[in-house]
């Protein structure tokens, strides 16, 4: 367990995520800002200690094929990436390179309120739907009030959950439809699933409700035997708090082009 990569090139990376023990030459390495690395360093991931998910950016961006809008790699339908497969010993990482004379002597961190840290629990905030009307009161009180446990079944295509059953009214079937970025999917056996950003196009079970938006990088850093609550809020509500992360990120923008 644990990517090594050697730098082939002098240029500038920033490590974010989950720690997952970044080190550079076996000396640990801050993450959350700018760091520069020499032609010959060893970049090594040793170990999780909170989260399960490390995002490493390199100056200038990675350049293999984009499609579909995105550089990201998708192994269930062989594309993207390097051959549409997950990173093997010897792959070499393609990156477009830039002068690094701006960047001499600069550290560039993100600030200390933005970073979040990662524990073996996670709450999150849930708007109600679109098939709310298939529960009880008493379940989607259950849904709300205890807590779930993420099973060993949890990639990106989805987290699924155990705990106390979320029972229909009628029954779990639907006409298929559409699944988006977050949603809570209940089937048949009351245990609840989040889909996640490599998930299925279209589902046939009732969704009890969607994490919203400003929770969803949280998703990326759960892993088998965390512990999840729910949190019921209002569309009105969750607007706000999205405003509030844009105005974060626009803030940063201004910052990072001057």
């Amino acid at each position: 367990m644990g990517l090594k990569m050697k730098s082939l090139k002098q240029t500038v990376i920033a490590v974010t995520g989950g720690d997952l023990t970044f080190t550079i030459n076996g000396v640990p390495s801050p993450m959350w800002c700018s760091v520069k690395v020499n032609i010959g360093d060893i970049i090594h991931f040793a170990g999780c200690k909170s989260g399960c998910r490390a995002y490493i950016s390199v100056l200038g961006g990675i350049t293999v094929p984009e499609i579909l809008g995105s550089r990201s790699t998708d192994t269930i339908g062989k594309i993207g990436g390097i051959e549409g497969r997950a990173l093997k010993k010897g792959d070499i990482i393609p990156f477009n390179e830039q002068p690094l004379s701006q960047f001499q002597g600069i550290r560039r961190r993100l600030p200390e309120y933005l970073i979040p840290t990662y524990t073996n629990s996670f709450h999150l905030r849930v708007i109600l739907g679109p098939q709310e009307e298939a529960f009880s009161k008493k379940a989607i009180d259950t849904f709300f009030s205890f807590t779930y446990k993420a099973t060993k079944d949890v990639n990106r295509m989805g987290c699924r959950l155990e705990g106390p059953v979320i029972e229909h009214i009628g029954g779990a079937d639907i006409t298929s439809e559409g699944i988006f970025f977050g949603a809570i999917q209940v089937p048949k056996n009351g245990q609840p699933i989040i889909f996640l950003v490599g998930r299925q196009s279209v589902g046939g079970y009732t969704k009890i409700g969607g994490v919203i938006t400003v929770d969803l990088p949280k998703l990326a850093q759960v892993k088998p035997g965390d512990r999840i609550t729910f949190e019921r809020i209002t569309v009105e509500e969750a607007h706000v708090l999205l405003k509030e992360k844009e105005h974060d990120f626009s803030i940063l923008k201004a910052y990072s082009n001057n």
